[in-house]
């Protein structure tokens, strides 16, 4: 039980910091309605089983079981990742470009996981370190890549004016 309310306020954490960037882009509904599925029976309860704190439990779910079903899930029913942008035909993948809308979501859900995951080292340039250094880009469409790049480029030099 323990478990399951530590990862309830580590969601809701989340969820209020994207919250709050997606406001700061004009994305009101997005921000309310950001990562609901993750309440899901099928995301939560694995969610509670790996949880680990500091990083997203999916991780350990694929270590153990090669796969993560609560992956699986949210991915396809949040278009502001990456991964549900992909199609396939004919065994060949194909990224289609992210509407703007789910860009912008995108760099929020960036942020904001930066922020809940790590509020004692966040920098607003770890959102763009994070996408240029750890995310697989080959199946994002270049246009979408160029501008998850731009938008966190310019959230990460906004800090550097302050």
């Amino acid at each position: 039980m323990l478990k399951a309310r530590k990862h309830f306020k580590t969601i809701m954490k989340h969820k209020w910091y994207v919250m709050v960037e997606c406001f700061k882009v004009g994305l009101y509904r997005q921000g309310i309605v950001h990562d609901l599925s993750k309440f899901s029976i099928t995301e939560f309860m694995p969610s509670v089983r790996y949880f680990q704190g500091d990083k997203s439990p999916i991780e350990k779910e694929r270590i153990e079981r090669w796969y993560s079903e609560a992956r699986l899930h949210h991915k396809g029913r949040n278009k502001h990742h990456q991964h549900y942008w992909i199609d396939i035909d004919r065994g060949n993948i194909i990224p289609v470009e992210m509407p703007e809308k789910y860009v912008l979501e995108l760099c929020c859900d960036f942020i904001g996981a930066g922020k809940a995951y790590n509020p004692k080292g966040f920098s607003q340039r770890e959102p763009y370190d994070y996408f240029m250094n750890k995310i697989d880009k080959k199946y994002i469409h270049p246009k979408t890549v160029k501008d998850i790049e731009g938008y966190l480029a310019s959230y990460a030099i906004t800090w550097k004016l302050k």
